[in-house]
């Protein structure tokens, strides 16, 4: 816990010289912030979640950090890891609305956004919105979308508003976008741009469950086959307390010495011989926003180079391009982020 305040005490009286001497009562912290209903809340969706799926507490952590930061997720597995299940049950936790949204090839921006319909009976235009007016939009196989479509999301996810036929339409508070891709398949999928890559906040790459878990699965849902465990999962959370627990995020403390940490960083994949494009300041307040959140959730109102750490590559792997030749030569974008932030002196 953060020292913000030692508690004083009261001069003692002269001790007796035969006697040894008493210690001072150790200090009393007290923290800048009390985090307590962010703590709560997220235990509250976490407990919820377990109710069906096994594992993936990274996963889950990752999400509720992107959820708190008040930015857009990126899920990338290979399918039947519960991508899909998991984002839907987050959404159910919430009393917001939701909406889901299948890319296919032939999927257009109206599909998404919507589109202005004229009213015979009323002799005039109306706009008939998409499904991405909603407060949490999972975006099923986003890259099987064509460029068009998914050109269609680059001003919402970072304006929070839809433009149709000169006129602006804004988002309703919370706007949070999951999209699940499939790094595997290749026959009818499109490569996301990188500046829509950009917009996600975080890009969370999940494997194959555990043995123990696996088994765990088989156990849990023999006699369930068509999960009827996720009808038990309840609303937990609303507009009001993620917006209280956003603004505590907000709070939360961190030295100059860890935002020029997080600055040098960034600023290394810019001059990385293995690399072929660096990240941008974005990433910076990226990983800024998302060690905050990650620090609340482990019980601190500060930031420690160990968050910084830990959010680091979920904020940079979608941002960063190796270059051709690293790429043939197999390099993971993994170990070259883990390179860096080694090689990059941490305060003390």
């Amino acid at each position: 816990m953060h020292i913000d305040e030692i508690e004083g005490t009261e001069e003692s009286q002269t001790p007796d010289p035969g006697m040894p001497p008493v210690p001072p009562p150790p200090p009393v912290y007290r923290p800048r912030i009390d985090i307590t209903p962010l703590q709560q809340a997220s235990d509250k969706i976490r407990s919820e979640l377990r109710k069906v799926i096994i594992g993936q507490d990274e996963f889950i952590d990752q999400l509720l950090i992107g959820l708190l930061s008040g930015g857009h997720v990126l899920i990338e597995g290979v399918p039947g890891i519960a991508k899909t299940l998991t984002a839907k049950l987050l959404a159910k936790t919430m009393d917001v609305e939701f909406s889901r949204i299948q890319f296919t090839p032939d999927l257009m921006p109206s599909d998404v956004l919507g589109t202005t319909v004229f009213n015979v009976k009323e002799s005039e235009f109306f706009f008939n919105a998409g499904p991405v007016f909603s407060n949490i939009i999972l975006i099923d196989e986003i890259n099987r979308a064509p460029a068009k479509t998914q050109a269609a999301l680059f001003e919402v996810m970072e304006e929070y508003q839809v433009t149709v036929d000169g006129e602006t339409y804004p988002m309703e508070y919370p706007f949070f976008v999951v999209a699940t891709q499939n790094p595997i398949e290749q026959e009818g999928t499109y490569k996301l741009p990188e500046a829509q890559l950009d917009r996600f906040l975080l890009k969370i790459n999940i494997h194959y469950p555990a043995l123990e878990e696996e088994k765990a699965i088989l156990r849990r849902f023999q006699s369930d086959f068509r999960i009827t465990r996720a009808e038990e999962v309840l609303k937990v959370f609303t507009a009001s307390d993620l917006k209280t627990c956003q603004s505590l995020v907000e709070q939360v403390f961190i030295r100059d010495e860890l935002m020029d940490y997080i600055a040098a960083i960034v600023h290394d994949t810019r001059n990385n011989g293995d690399l072929f494009l660096g990240a941008s300041p974005r990433a910076s307040l990226a990983i800024l926003r998302t060690a905050k959140a990650a620090a609340a959730l482990s019980g601190r109102d500060f930031v420690t180079p160990d968050d910084i750490q830990y959010v680091a590559y979920p904020a940079l792997n979608h941002r960063i391009i190796l270059t051709p030749e690293r790429e043939m030569e197999g390099l993971d974008i993994r170990d070259v982020i883990r390179d860096i932030v080694k090689k990059i002196e941490v305060p003390r």
